[in-house]
């Protein structure tokens, strides 16, 4: 078996992941916002077809990742409140 090229134990949110979840999330239901809006306004140019999908896929995409991180953030001090260790103070309670 090949041996992984990273990995990661991360502290507080694992931003990988957030980055995958706005990716997929921004693809499966911002794309076709967009495209749906784009119905709405008069774009005769490739130029301002493109300009469009920049300046209202950005802020969907913000909005996306913003949302990611919350929930990420959220999801970690729950599972930190219900009294699991962190992985820093069991790795600390191993070595003793």
């Amino acid at each position: 078996m090949a041996d992984p090229v990273a990995t990661t134990n991360p502290e507080d949110v694992d931003f990988g992941w957030v980055m995958q979840v706005t990716f997929v999330v921004t693809i499966l239901f911002g794309a076709p916002l967009v495209a749906v809006l784009s119905t709405t306004v008069d774009l005769p140019t490739w130029g301002a077809r493109a300009n469009f999908a920049v300046r209202v896929g950005a802020p969907i995409w913000l909005t996306t990742n913003v949302a990611a991180y919350l929930y990420a953030k959220y999801k970690r001090e729950a599972s930190d409140s219900d009294g699991e260790a962190s992985s820093a103070d069991s790795l600390a309670s191993d070595d003793e």
